[in-house]
């Protein structure tokens, strides 16, 4: 209903819809969350440049999927490698950090990129974990799930 002077009443705040609740206002990261989301991305980074280095073409990063993420996904001749980066104080600390449970979520989701991408050739998978410590170089291994 128009008042009298021909002005509209003002909307509602938030407009009602049954079933539908307002979206929460995002939260601030905590300064600690977002400062170990960026050791991780500039250790992938050390990563992807390592790899390069060593001859192989990325061909992606940080794949995400709902099965989990891929941190690399590589390729050199005919083999296309699967890398998961740990970023730890120690080497020791970062080989101990792949678990059996990001093990088999590393591997759904390579199942899942593998699919997404058919026009990849190769002959072969492998699924490596590259681990960085601060002042040490990074380590490459091949192979890293194989037990």
């Amino acid at each position: 209903m128009a008042k009298s002077d021909g002005t509209l009443p003002p909307l509602p705040r938030t407009p009602r819809v049954p079933g539908l609740r307002p979206r929460a206002a995002k939260a601030e990261p905590r300064p600690e969350r977002l400062a170990a989301f960026n050791r991780g991305i500039s250790a992938e980074s050390l990563a992807a440049a390592w790899l390069i280095g060593k001859g192989y073409r990325i061909l992606a990063r940080r794949f995400r999927c709902a099965a989990g993420e891929i941190d690399i996904v590589a390729g050199r001749r005919h083999t296309v490698i699967f890398v998961e980066v740990k970023a730890r104080a120690t080497i020791e600390d970062a080989a101990e950090s792949v678990t059996e449970r990001q093990r088999a979520r590393i591997a759904t989701a390579a199942e899942i990129w593998l699919a997404n991408n058919p026009t990849i050739k190769f002959q072969d998978l492998r699924f490596d974990a590259i681990l960085i410590a601060p002042g040490k170089l990074p380590r490459h291994i091949p192979g890293a799930f194989e037990t």
